[in-house]
């Protein structure tokens, strides 16, 4: 394991925080998620579904967990299912939990290798009036795969069709929202992986170099220090790119007089950072792009203002709107008198910044959590205004990552050179 996993105490407090919000005498059944196949006999790494390591802190793939906290039996409360190894998968794959290493990881006491699951299954069921499933319900997921949590679904319609079926997502989506200081700890890590490989990049850029040139400064960076790689796909967008949001391509040449826009984060333990900077391929800003640059961060400052309990994710989003009108009129972007003639419903700064602010952050990118939910102390969001101008071949977006707090929200990344100045002053010491 790369990284130092979180307490066995963080993962029985989730699971306890979880109980509060089940029906009485629920089960609730929860899979690893699969490896998937490339081509022939090839496959994409595993990572671990997201709310079985919340659970249990196990980052092993065929494991499964099932919560009855009405049990009768009290060793049906919690049951653990791993993978059981063997000599032949010690040589191809590897090595795999024991039954003890597991029982130490998770805090559950009952550990069962995976292949008891399905006698196991119906004798718990019998017993259980309400069954809790996994599913996808992220807003921006487009799932086209079945997943094993997928074929649970479908399996326990088949064999048990009277029991009571139940969603798990909203529930974990309201548990996980709010982070831990070991939780935060973990993201803090991920930052400082992250920044390590932004001091690099700093060093790196120059006319002429390629944007995967900047890319492979990263990467190597994050895995010497214990990270898997990239949060998300890394975006190192010079000149015009910059105006494509998700831009993954990094296979073109810096030029000078260009802005490169990169849109990185490493993960540490599955806990993830983004950031995004934007820096001036020689080192020096443009009057111009300055001037946009300097809009941004305006809104930017104004805007983790506004992170603080009380305001929900819609509200906040509207305040910001109206911040980055003003910049944007100030721009020359905007006329004043349009604005005040707009629809309401198709604001005219969207022309201009059409994504949004900010989002919850975690072990996702974007992490679960409602936009409606009023913010809390111990939530952790990004901020990330942009302006982009297709027609100046200009995209300029800054990201920190922040802790709200009852109070002022805690800026995570202030370690990383965020101001203008001191962007063109670290570029022109390399």
């Amino acid at each position: 394991m790369r990284y130092i996993p979180l307490s066995s105490a963080f993962h029985t407090r989730n699971r306890k925080n979880l109980y509060k919000h089940l029906k009485p005498n629920s089960l609730v059944i929860l899979q690893s998620n699969d490896i998937l196949p490339t081509n022939a006999d090839g496959h994409i790494g595993f990572r671990q579904h997201n709310d079985l390591l919340y659970l249990t802190g196990i980052d092993q793939e065929e494991t499964i967990l099932i919560l009855f906290p009405d049990a009768p039996v009290p060793e049906w409360k919690e049951i653990l299912f791993v993978k059981e190894t063997s000599d032949k998968i010690k040589i191809w794959e590897g090595y795999k939990l024991t039954k003890e290493e597991a029982k130490t990881q998770s805090g559950i006491t009952q550990i069962k290798w995976n292949s008891e699951f399905k006698p196991m299954l119906q004798a718990l069921m019998n017993q259980a009036e309400n069954v809790y499933l996994a599913t996808n319900e992220h807003p921006r997921a487009v799932v086209e795969l079945e997943t094993r949590n997928d074929r649970l679904i479908k399996e326990i319609k088949s064999l048990f069709p009277l029991h009571n079926l139940e969603r798990l997502a909203p529930i974990m989506e309201v548990i996980r929202a709010v982070k831990t200081n070991e939780e935060v700890a973990q993201i803090s890590k991920a930052i400082e992986i992250t920044k390590a490989g932004f001091d690099a990049v700093l060093k790196a850029a120059k006319p002429g170099v390629m944007e995967y040139e900047l890319e492979a400064e990263f990467i190597y960076h994050f895995i010497k220090r214990g990270s898997r790689g990239f949060a998300y796909g890394p975006i190192i967008a010079s000149g015009p790119n910059s105006n494509i949001l998700h831009y993954n391509d990094n296979d073109k040449v810096c030029e000078d007089g260009h802005l490169i826009l990169i849109d990185v984060g490493a993960e540490y333990g599955n806990y993830n950072a983004d950031m995004t900077r934007c820096i001036p391929v020689n080192g020096k800003f443009s009057p111009r792009q300055r001037q946009v640059y300097e809009a941004v961060l305006r809104v930017m400052k104004q805007s983790v203002s506004l992170l603080r309990p009380g305001i929900t994710l819609v509200e906040y989003e509207k305040k910001v709107g109206k911040i980055m009108e003003n910049e944007l009129i100030g721009l020359g972007l905007l006329k004043a008198e349009e604005v005040e003639k707009q629809d309401p419903e198709k604001p005219l700064y969207k022309k201009y910044f059409m994504h949004g602010t900010s989002h919850h952050l975690g072990l996702d990118v974007h992490d679960v959590g409602s936009k409606y939910r009023f913010l809390e102390a111990g939530m952790v969001f990004t901020c990330e205004p942009g302006i982009y101008i297709p027609e100046e071949d200009l995209g300029i977006r800054l990201e920190n990552n922040y802790l709200v707090t009852d109070t002022t929200p805690i800026d995570l990344m202030t370690s990383i050179p965020l101001e203008a100045d001191d962007i063109e002053r670290i570029m022109a010491n390399n």
